[in-house]
């Protein structure tokens, strides 16, 4: 077998996520990815990093060497490997293995180990699964559809905020005590947005009557703000066409076909009617 030969198995079982061997490989690569985040979880715990501090930096390095081998090998199987590189899951995977090495090599960059955290990006990889591609789509469609009425939304979410911390920083600051509570109107706008999210801290909180009935008033607001997004997306979903025939895969559930399809478009599977 050339090297060409391997080159061209390596990419589909890597890249081509619809082959049994590439469905097996995104599986191991979310087991690599769901320990690794919980290793770095385990190691921020005092006790347990005093306790096994060795353990879990073998582990870690053990893991960082297969996330090493894993994206030499993508940019040695790419079409285009300078194109991966710059990609944004090329570039998630740069990162989730240089810090591990910056924290050996460089001193005092051991805190830049946290970026491993990204690797966690990765799982998304398996979202390209051929099963998830149509949700991700229609997904991708409603935001892309939604996204001048998500702006609108959100201008005018930010400006009630505005208001509304104003008006509270008129009502409640303290003459006496003006470095405490509503001492500036950022800070009140700050309060503003934990309230109206329905979030509420209590770190700040009107003492006067009228700042308490303004605050309920933000409350049920924010109540009825807080369903909006929802409401505009899910409208936005495109709903998938459902021909009279209701020619339904029973492999793969694509009900996207014409009445006299035959076989799936998607995966090739003969249709069966579904009463």
């Amino acid at each position: 077998m050339t090297y060409q030969d391997i080159r061209q198995s390596l990419a589909q079982i890597i890249f081509e996520t619809d082959t049994r061997l590439g469905r097996v490989y995104d599986i191991g690569l979310i087991v690599v990815i769901t320990l690794s985040v919980s290793i770095a979880m385990l190691d921020s715990i005092k006790v347990i990093h005093d306790k096994y501090e060795h353990e879990l930096w073998t582990v870690e390095w053990a893991l960082t060497a297969l996330f090493t081998l894993d994206y030499i090998v993508r940019l040695a199987c790419a079409r285009r490997p300078w194109r991966y590189a710059r990609s944004f899951y090329g570039m998630i995977d740069l990162l989730s293995v240089i810090p591990t090495y910056l924290s050996r090599l460089v001193p005092g960059s051991q805190y830049l180990a946290t970026i491993r955290f990204l690797r966690v990006l990765r799982i998304f990889r398996v979202l390209n699964l051929s099963t998830y591609q149509r949700e991700l789509q229609y997904l991708r469609q409603a935001l892309l559809a939604s996204r001048r009425r998500i702006a609108t939304f959100l201008f005018f979410v930010l400006t009630v905020v505005v208001v509304l911390g104003g008006l509270m920083y008129t009502i409640e600051y303290d003459t006496e005590n003006p470095s405490e509570g509503f001492s500036s109107i950022p800070r009140s706008i700050y309060w503003a947005i934990v309230t109206l999210t329905t979030v509420g801290y209590g770190d700040i909180s009107p003492k006067t009557n009228l700042g308490q009935a303004v605050a309920s008033l933000i409350m049920i607001l924010g109540y009825s703000i807080i369903v909006i997004p929802t409401g505009i997306i899910a409208s936005s979903i495109p709903k998938p066409h459902t021909s009279d025939g209701n020619r339904t895969c029973a492999q793969c559930q694509d009900n996207t076909h014409d009445a006299d399809a035959v076989f799936c478009k998607q995966c090739g599977q003969k249709l069966q009617q579904i009463v």
